[in-house]
């Protein structure tokens, strides 16, 4: 009974990096349709910014807050100087230029960091059974999902973003800015991006630190279902247990397989997602 608790609670641990990377996948693809696959290597530099930050000042949080800046202000630049100039052309432009886009990321930052690992800080004590690590995962993804939802739900700037991203005809009828508040749904992505990898990276960095945690994500976010932020975040935290149970029970080198397999089994019997809504189809 103690192995299974101990394999829910670091399911819950590492679910909720899962949920926020996959959290930060479906902003971007309500508002743009994209499946922003440079997402790890935003993540990946804001990370690197972080240790160089902390290398300089000695400081964790120092480089924490940069690394949550650097996400933001990449964000923002991918959308205005690659994405939008090939909005409103085929999907498939973007995805493009989303995967040229990590190659080139994850590149320069094997030149600039170099390929060797680096030593990275857990943000807290990470010994224990649920450590103080843990528990910072846990509350800083559940606070930036409520943030995120006050901020959609309840203020101005949240209602035009969700014009802009369903209605962006009408939106832009109304005076709504709507190429701006597509860069800030990709500012805030990147963001919440951004905090996924500082989360995820330690104990050590290097260029491809993050690969693993991105597949988990994008297996997250489709069970959830590419469209619901809610699901997202609960897909997360199931392939968080899975992996961990299947891990704990019948070992490591299944995760990857686990995860597939939950994948397959998902869109078998839900396309869209577990919490996708029905679309009506003309005929």
């Amino acid at each position: 009974m103690n192995h299974f608790i101990d394999l829910t609670l670091s399911g819950l641990s590492s679910g909720a990096v899962y949920a926020a990377l996959a959290l930060s996948l479906v902003i971007i693809y309500q508002a743009t349709r994209v499946v922003n696959f440079a997402q790890p290597a935003l993540a990946l530099i804001s990370v690197y910014i972080a240790y160089t930050v902390s290398q300089a000042t000695g400081s964790y949080w120092l480089g924490f807050g940069a690394a949550l800046v650097t996400g933001l202000v990449l964000g923002a630049a991918t959308e205005r100087l690659l994405i939008r100039p090939v909005h409103g052309r085929s999907p498939l432009n973007a995805i493009i230029i989303t995967l040229g886009l990590l190659l080139v990321l994850q590149g320069l930052a094997g030149m600039v960091w170099s390929n060797e690992p680096h030593s990275f800080s857990y943000p807290l004590d990470y010994r224990g059974r649920f450590s103080a690590s843990d528990w910072f995962a846990l509350g800083s993804v559940a606070a930036a999902a409520l943030l995120l939802f006050a901020l959609y739900r309840f203020t101005p700037l949240g209602l035009r973003m969700r014009a802009a991203a369903f209605h962006p005809e009408a939106a832009r009828l109304s005076g709504v800015r709507v190429g701006l508040m597509l860069t800030t749904g990709w500012a805030i992505a990147s963001l919440i991006g951004a905090l996924a990898g500082m989360l995820a990276a330690p104990p050590f960095i290097f260029p491809n630190v993050l690969d693993a945690v991105f597949v988990y994500a994008i297996a997250a976010a489709v069970v959830g279902g590419l469209e619901n932020p809610f699901g997202a975040l609960v897909g997360g935290v199931l392939i968080g247990l899975c992996l961990s149970y299947v891990s704990g029970y019948a070992g490591p080198e299944l995760t990857t397989l686990a995860a597939l397999a939950i994948l397959v089994l998902v869109l078998s019997v839900r396309p869209g997602g577990l919490f996708s809504r029905p679309t009506a189809r003309k005929v």
